[in-house]
Formats: C-alpha cells, structure tokens, sequence
C-alpha cells in the first residue's frame, strides 16, 4: 500500500494536489497577519524548517524520481522560500529575514533526504536490486 501511494505514478497528481495545498495554506500564513507566537527563540526558524520539510517530501513525490527533477524542485521552493521573505519585508507588521531562507534550506534538503529514502525503503522490489525506475 504504502510502497503504491509512493512510486505508482497514478498517486503524482494527488501528491502535486497536496502540494499545491501546502503552498496555498504556507502563502496565507506567510503573507496574513503576524498570529502571535509563542515567547521561545527559534520559534519562527522551526516553522519555516518544518514547512520546508513537508513542502520538500510532498514535492518529490509530485514528480519522477530523478536527480533533474529534483534539483528544478528544490529550486522552484527556494525560489518561493525568497520570494516570502522579500514580500513580508514590504507588509505592515512583518518583516524580511534571512536567517528565515537558511531555515528554509535546512528544511527543504531534510525533505528530500527524507523522501529519498522513504524511495528507497519502500521501493518495489524490482527496483531494490538496483535498476532505476524512470530515466532521467
């Protein structure tokens, strides 16, 4: 079951729904009004890096498996991951913060490692004597 949600590539377009989801929900936090937060330092930095780490793991398996895909992934969510931080440097009540992006990153390749090897454990076993499923 779970090895079929993971590599069938009938389950990508439900995984690209999700993510798309997970990008509308992570846009209205990041672009709404500031919620308050919790008084703990970090707070913010393990926000972005859990919601980098759901993005990263739900996006690759959204696509193929494949080095390609994966590097146009990660660089279309950094690419989101700046464009947050540049747009709350221009609303009322937020601000730009870099040190958000590098929380990001951290998130973002804990995502695709995890996913990587949420791959490779489930993987059918036609595929675990190390023939490669899809081409790049």
């Amino acid at each position: 079951m779970i090895s079929s949600i993971l590599h069938d590539p009938r389950s990508r377009p439900a995984w690209l729904v999700l993510l798309v989801l997970l990008l509308a929900i992570i846009s209205w936090l990041a672009f709404g009004p500031a919620s308050p937060t919790p008084n703990l330092p970090g707070w913010d930095k393990v926000n972005h890096l859990l919601a980098f780490l759901v993005l990263g793991t739900v996006a690759s398996f959204a696509h193929a498996p494949g080095w390609r895909r994966t590097m146009a992934t990660a660089s279309g969510l950094l690419l989101y991951g700046g464009f947050i931080e540049i747009v709350q440097a221009q609303l009322p009540n937020r601000h730009g913060d870099w040190d958000d992006l590098v929380a990001d990153v951290v998130g973002l390749l804990c995502g695709l490692l995890l996913a990587a090897a949420l791959r490779r454990v489930t993987a059918p076993a036609r595929f675990a004597a190390g023939a490669k499923a899809i081409p790049d």
